[in-house]
């Protein structure tokens, strides 16, 4: 009975962790199998596109997309850093990885976003960025992506709509390393100095010369729509502050302008142009003298450039179709956004949330509806 006793006693631990082990592992093959049950069905497409921060947004605004991912793929170093990379030493080419859902949107309809990002006829890069680490390219992940790939490069050749033959690469794709945290979603992070880079770039200055109206970011109906008047009849329909400010980059007086405390529901758009750009929604009261938001209600109508008068650097806010100088972006707005939006009176037109079917913003109002 003592040998069997101490037996048992010695051999109690070695059972224990037996056991343990077996439920650990037990544990252990759950969490992987929820993981597959999470990514199950979803596929993934890899794109170079130049600079990676701008190839995020037009992908993660798609429906049946689920991830974007900024990295680096097609070149011989294991796990690059992104200063590598730039340098132009490691072979690789900055890149954003795509998760889809196939049962929501093709490989095809990613292709075609793909095109309208780059320009395809660039073999030193693209736009101002420049080296092999910004070439375009389509890495396939399966014979069925190669095959749309090369089909989709030969029907753009075909098309005409380019005059230059297309450069960008179709190979297989290999190894993705994700780029540092501070490179993801970029432009969500740190969206003046984004869009100040963009700018400056000449990213959408080519593409709209490139592509024109077909571009994803706006309709030909849209641009129709809101449309700059010429000279002679800007002189005839604004007042000399309103001409002085949006289209001489004035400044109209503190505290003595017409919408610097407004509390009026209701949308504000460009004197110039009509098209929407701020809502009461997100104005607040900065203490400045000026019309404040904390972002646009159309951030797409808002072209941000570096103004480097009055002996600084600040971010001059201009409007997309009409080009009206609006005022300046700062960043020392509430939270959320942390961005103060301070706009000339004189650059906007306000429309009380109870006129805008009549003057045909009539989409805004469910904004206002309790």
């Amino acid at each position: 009975m003592k040998k069997i006793a101490f037996i048992i006693i010695f051999m109690l631990p070695l059972i224990i962790i037996v056991f343990t082990n077996i439920n650990l592992q037990g544990n252990i093959h759950k969490v992987s199998h929820s993981e597959g049950d999470k990514n199950a069905g979803l596929e993934k497409a890899t794109f170079a596109g130049g600079c990676f921060w701008c190839m995020e947004p037009p992908f993660e605004k798609l429906d049946g997309v689920k991830e974007v991912i900024s990295g680096y793929t097609g070149g011989q170093k294991k796990e690059p850093t992104y200063e590598e990379v730039s340098a132009g030493i490691t072979g690789h080419a900055e890149a954003v990885q795509v998760t889809y859902d196939p049962s929501k949107i093709n490989y095809a309809k990613l292709l075609d976003v793909f095109w309208k990002q780059i320009d395809p006829t660039d073999s030193k890069g693209q736009f101002c960025d420049r080296g092999s680490q910004y070439r375009t390219a389509i890495f396939y992940h399966t014979s069925e992506q190669k095959d749309l790939a090369e089909k989709s490069k030969e029907d753009l050749q075909k098309s005409g709509r380019l005059e230059k033959p297309i450069v960008t690469e179709i190979v297989q794709y290999s190894e993705f390393y994700k780029a540092e945290d501070y490179h993801q979603d970029y432009y969500k992070k740190n969206p003046i100095r984004y869009k100040v880079y963009r700018y400056n770039c000449g990213r959408d200055q080519i593409l709209e010369n490139l592509w024109g109206s077909v571009m994803e970011t706006k309709s030909h109906d849209v641009k129709q729509q809101y449309k700059k008047p010429g000279d002679k009849e800007l002189r005839e329909k604004l007042t000399p502050l309103q001409y002085k400010v949006t289209q001489q980059e004035g400044t109209e007086r503190a505290f003595n302008n017409e919408y610097w405390d407004n509390k009026k529901e209701g949308i504000y758009v460009d004197i110039v142009s009509g098209e929407p750009l701020f809502s009461s929604i997100h104005k607040y009261d900065s203490e400045t003298g000026w019309p404040s938001f904390t972002k646009p209600l159309e951030p797409e109508n808002i072209v941000e450039k570096e103004d480097r008068s009055l002996f600084s650097v600040r971010t001059e806010v201009r409007s997309k179709y009409g080009d009206s100088h609006l005022g300046h972006v700062f960043t020392d707005g509430p939270r959320p956004t942390g961005l103060r939006y301070c706009i000339n009176s004189a650059a906007l037109r306000f429309i009380p949330k109870e006129d805008l079917e009549k003057e045909r913003y009539g989409k805004y109002k469910k904004l206002f509806e309790k």
